[in-house]
């Protein structure tokens, strides 16, 4: 048992980093957590609604999911450490709570935030599919695949970060005459190799160089078909128009990704070609966790402002009451309303049922004028003297398809919608 005054990491610190550390992450990383905490299970709510399903919402659920975590472990490793230095307190949970469980949140904390770095490459690789190569989306773009995309990345994750789970190890130590734990890094486990070849070469390699590279080519392939596509709108279609919406929500979602990166890059490559420069670093590094967590934080704002169907969803849950009102319908699984379509004319499907209603009720009276008031019951047969029951039509509702442009006309008319029109359950939902 090592008998010191306090922990080793404490040693020597200035009041100046003390209090640099409390404001960063014991103020400001804490706070922005919490919001982001809310804002991801907000996030998760709207898109797993019925009329959300689609395989990028699936992903991003997923995405929504590590990110969660991500800001979970972020507070628990660096937001409530930060408050006992500079204040006294949560001493009992920053000497005997956090030193146990490190070990196992550090680990975590880099398999979710791997997660999120790929599962944001894999979401735009889905809308570039979409954008640039739409006859392909079909069958590429499926939720089934969008689940099985988010499953191989939680084993990626947790595979590639299963090292990090011997990095650290919990010692005693004396604090004012109190036994503490504290935590230090596995020397016997962290070689000079192992730092140089796994901490630094491959998590720069893997977490940086490869995807933000194919995030950078796919992304201005995304924006060159974006821009053609705005200069052509007028002959885009429907579904068309409601891809080009969706990408562009995506592409502030990995602009923010790269802003907020930027500085753990820098810090990261400074670590791999300065070794005996950290000490100067640590103020750069505790920033970059800041933005690391406002990375995994802001995504639902996002949404909210470039979403429009994921607004219109969120405010009828939440701002009507819709979630808590008792005795409506829930929109039926695999269906669409196109009152909430992100782009596009929108046409309101209870306006659409309700004129259907209404043809159906004009077309029974004026069958029952044309029976000389007889209405559904009997009509006179010609030189028979029999009465013969004529046909009575029940009255039909038809559900327009999402994808079909209704026009106003259409709702004027006796003609029902062709069958091309009618609800087939095989269209895709999108954001």
């Amino acid at each position: 048992m090592n008998v010191t005054h306090g922990c080793e990491s404490d040693w020597g610190v200035a009041p100046a980093d003390e209090l640099y550390r409390f404001v960063l992450n014991g103020v400001l990383l804490n706070c922005i957590g919490a919001g982001g905490l809310l804002g991801n299970a907000l996030a998760v709510l709207v898109l797993s609604r019925p009329q959300m399903r689609s395989s990028v919402n699936c992903l991003l659920v997923g995405l929504a999911a590590c990110d969660t975590v991500l800001i979970l472990t972020s507070v628990l490793l660096f937001g409530l450490t930060a408050v006992y230095p500079y204040t006294g307190r949560l001493r009992y949970y920053y000497y005997h709570v956090c030193p146990h469980i490190t070990p196992y949140a550090y680990p975590i904390a880099n398999a979710a935030q791997t997660m999120s770095v790929y599962l944001t490459l894999i979401v735009t690789v889905e809308r570039w599919v979409a954008v640039c190569h739409p006859f392909r989306a079909k069958a590429l773009c499926t939720s089934s695949r969008a689940r099985l995309y988010v499953f191989g990345t939680a084993v990626f994750a947790f595979l590639y970060n299963f090292p990090k789970f011997f990095e650290a190890e919990t010692y005693v130590s004396v604090d004012d005459g109190e036994l503490v734990h504290c935590v230090k890094p596995n020397e016997a486990f962290r070689t000079e190799s192992y730092i140089a070849v796994y901490i630094h070469w491959m998590y720069l390699i893997v977490m940086y160089i490869v995807p933000f590279t194919a995030l950078a080519v796919l992304n201005a392939c995304i924006v060159k078909q974006v821009r053609r596509a705005q200069a052509e709108r007028a002959r885009l279609s429907r579904v068309q128009r409601r891809e080009i919406s969706l990408a562009t929500m995506l592409l502030v979602v990995v602009l923010v990704f790269f802003l907020c990166n930027i500085l753990p890059l820098v810090t990261n490559s400074c670590e791999v070609f300065f070794e005996n420069q950290l000490e100067k670093l640590d103020p750069l590094v505790k920033t970059s966790n800041l933005l690391v967590t406002i990375n995994s934080s802001v995504n639902f704002v996002i949404y909210v402002i470039f979403g429009e169907k994921f607004k219109r969803v969120f405010l009828k849950m939440f701002c009507a009451g819709g979630i808590w009102r008792r005795g409506t319908r829930e929109s039926p699984e695999h269906t669409r309303d196109d009152s909430f379509a992100s782009c596009g004319e929108r046409v309101s499907l209870r306006l659409a049922r309700n004129g259907t209603l209404r043809r159906s009720e004009a077309r029974s009276a004026r069958n029952a004028v044309n029976g000389n008031g007889s209405g559904c019951g009997a009509g006179a047969g010609a030189g028979a003297g029999r009465a013969r029951r004529s046909l009575c039509p029940a009255p039909t509702v038809y559900y327009p398809a999402p994808a079909t442009e209704v026009t106003s006309t259409s709702l004027q008319t006796d003609t029902p919608p062709p069958a091309a029109a009618r609800w087939n359950g095989l269209t895709r939902v999108h954001f």
